[in-house]
């Protein structure tokens, strides 16, 4: 195995404090590095090259089934309880490959088409309009608590058929999901806490599918349950963990998509006044804002047999993570990538993914994040961010802000 003897240079370096605003530098040292890279800290090695990348999103011997469902952790008095929860989050389409993973998203798949999402359109500008007339008298707002993130929470929980007011409860369990997605050295103490809220909110949708079974609704739940290709119907597990991936990606990233996009047009004045002067460049607009800073950064696949990638020799049974980050910001594939132009054109960005895992809300979070931002910068004068306020909670798969307040005159 090729790896590097300089252990200081590392992916995970992205948790330090110097890059919490910005890893784009650190991405772009991994590749001037070696753009097949052996992290020696995390264990894997990290394709930070466009054409790496997308060879690799598409490569079968790179398998998404990368999240085990070992429990040899586990203690033994906690089996009963975490068990469940484990064994449904290998069941989602996020870590299965076909045939499984064909089988689940042409069911799911249904729910997400260019229509149905363009029929929402009149209804998530209400939803916008409405949360800022909440708050359009202050002149100012802290964006992610009081936007960002209640507007894809209310559209995902409507289109599941879930009550919109337990968002708060959504918040906390998403957190869990994600902690685990995020990190593979969480403490016995941390995976716990993780998996018990997964079990909790797979609790919540136990409820739900019970009241759906005794009085069918018009809904992303019912559809599941009705759902049947070949004449298989969704196991339990399938529903429950696909359930909590909707609804837990389903807002999550399009609440870091609209504030980070947000945040990038406040940073590049000319390109904020661009967009204001021309709101019909909006759909460009949000295509170069998740390449220029997009919400998520990384994935993962487990190497299922011996592969060669860049010349470099990787052996069954490793990990490889595909920086779409990086993949995003790569000079050979995109000119001045670091340079925010919400004209470019030609935008293969890798921020929904690539191949059959290409994320599959793709076209709701782009229409959401189309609407969001042409109504603020339509119905905000003249928004400020002060960025020693500006507070990032992102890591090395999720990048995203806590709090972005602003005023506007």
């Amino acid at each position: 195995m090729q790896q590097n003897s300089d252990c200081r240079l590392s992916l995970t370096n992205v948790y330090l404090p110097e890059y919490a605003a910005n890893p784009y530098p650190l991405y772009h040292m991994l590749r001037e590095h070696d753009p097949v890279f052996w992290d020696e800290a995390a264990q894997r090695w990290v394709l930070t090259r466009y054409t790496d990348a997308v060879a690799a999103l598409r490569d079968p011997r790179l398998s998404a089934a990368r999240f085990m469902a070992s429990m040899d952790w586990v203690p033994d008095a906690m089996l009963v309880m975490l068990g469940p929860p484990i064994r449904a989050l290998t069941r989602q389409i996020l870590f299965l490959d076909p045939p499984d993973h064909t089988r689940l998203r042409s069911l799911m798949v249904k729910a997400f088409t260019p229509g149905v999402v363009e029929a929402m359109r009149s209804h998530i500008q209400h939803i916008v309009d409405d949360l800022l007339d909440k708050v359009q008298a202050n002149g100012s707002m802290e964006v992610i608590h009081d936007f960002a993130y209640p507007l894809p929470a209310i559209v995902i929980a409507e289109m599941l058929g879930v009550p919109p007011e337990d968002r708060q409860q959504f918040t906390r369990w998403t957190n869990d999901f994600g902690s685990i997605l995020e990190s593979n050295d969480l403490s016995l103490e941390q995976a716990i806490k993780a998996f018990l809220g997964v079990s909790e909110f797979m609790d919540y949708f136990r409820t739900i599918i019970a009241q759906r079974r005794l009085k069918p609704g018009d809904d992303l739940i019912q559809a599941l349950l009705n759902a049947e290709e070949d004449g298989r119907v969704l196991s339990e597990e399938e529903l429950l963990g696909n359930c909590v991936l909707l609804l837990a990606a389903g807002h999550g990233t399009t609440t870091h998509l609209i504030g980070n996009g947000l945040l990038a047009l406040l940073q590049h004045p000319d390109q904020y006044q661009l967009l204001k002067d021309n709101p019909d460049l909006i759909s460009l607009a949000v295509m170069e804002l998740l390449r220029y800073d997009g919400p998520v950064q990384a994935t993962a696949r487990h190497v299922s047999e011996d592969i060669i990638i860049g010349g470099k020799h990787i052996k069954e049974g490793q990990r490889v993570v595909i920086s779409l980050g990086a993949a995003s910001r790569d000079a050979e594939q995109f000119s001045e990538p670091d340079t925010l132009n919400l004209r470019r054109s030609d935008n293969r960005h890798l921020a929904f993914g690539h191949g059959i895992h290409y994320c599959l809300g793709a076209p709701l979070a782009r229409l959401e994040a189309e609407i969001a931002l042409n109504t603020l910068l339509r119905r905000l004068p003249q928004p400020h961010v002060n960025l020693q306020e500006v507070e990032w909670a992102s890591g090395m798969i999720f990048r995203g802000l806590h709090k972005l307040p602003i005023v506007f005159n």
